[in-house]
């Protein structure tokens, strides 16, 4: 059955041969050793239309997950549950069930909105205790708080919170208004670490005119450790009825104004440690 290398006249008798061994399971390589056909174009032409022999495939690794993924789908899974189930791709379980029918639906409209709102709630849950862990870390980071990390807190906080004086309306006075409780209080421990009494210090809250007034002031007097006796007389914001307040509610107490008596040479100091801080930040940049 050989013939001269490269010369292949007798192509349809080649072709016989070949197709009677490709039956009797003859892998391309069996063929083409006892045919001595190297040429793989050729090889290939002489065995065309006849499919391989069964030992000759390659096992499929992915068989297995495709039965399993079919088994699972007539069971009524959905592809993201087989797609976490088997750890494949949703490509691959779309082709692999798609020829299949679509499983009825397990749940109600209603069964599927409560799924979903739990599903939400457990992720707020998450994240809530992400945040929460996220700033307990950083409020260890902070450390022991010294005398000039409160001095220089201070100062910042009272520029960017407090009363200052304007060229078109000089008012050297120092005025600080928050309705943050731990903004207060660390005010509060700033002015003591400057040596300002309490005598010398008034409090005033000023609130919506819908709002608890008397709850509030209850609040702040508590707060700064004075009677709501010795608070100045409220200030009421008047109601808007086209606006809608959004600040509503027991957690709601207005904001508490701190006045320091006397302190146009405290706020000439607090604005020249102001600039000081600045200044140093400014030349940090350069």
């Amino acid at each position: 059955m050989a013939h001269p290398q490269g010369k292949y006249a007798d192509f349809e008798g080649l072709r016989e041969q070949a197709v009677a061994l490709r039956r009797r399971g003859y892998s391309l390589r069996q063929i083409r050793d006892e045919l001595k056909i190297f040429n793989n174009d050729i090889l290939n032409q002489l065995v065309k239309g006849e499919p391989p022999p069964e030992w000759t495939k390659r096992p499929n690794a992915k068989d297995d997950l495709k039965a399993k993924a079919r088994e699972l789908r007539l069971q009524g899974w959905t592809y993201d549950q087989i797609e976490a189930e088997l750890g494949c791709s949703r490509s691959s379980v779309s082709l692999w069930v798609r020829d299949l029918p679509k499983p009825a639906s397990r749940y109600t409209p209603e069964e599927h909105r409560e799924l979903m709102q739990a599903g939400l709630a457990r992720l707020r849950t998450a994240q809530d205790e992400e945040r929460k862990r996220v700033k307990e870390g950083a409020s260890q980071e902070v450390g022991e708080l010294t005398d000039r990390d409160l001095f220089m807190a201070g100062v910042a906080l009272y520029w960017a919170e407090g009363q200052k004086s304007k060229p078109y309306q000089r008012r050297e006075v120092v005025t600080f208004v928050n309705s943050d409780p731990a903004v207060i209080q660390v005010f509060l421990a700033w002015l003591e670490l400057l040596g300002v009494g309490r005598e010398r210090l008034g409090f005033r809250v000023m609130i919506h005119e819908t709002a608890d007034v008397a709850r509030a002031e209850q609040f702040w007097a508590a707060l700064v450790g004075i009677k709501t006796s010795d608070l100045h007389r409220t200030t009421l914001k008047k109601h808007n009825p086209k606006t809608v307040r959004k600040n509503t509610g027991d957690s709601y107490h207005g904001c508490l104004v701190v006045r320091v008596r006397q302190g146009a040479e405290l706020y000439c100091r607090i604005e020249g440690w102001w600039n000081g801080i600045a200044a140093g930040a400014t030349a940090r940049l350069r």
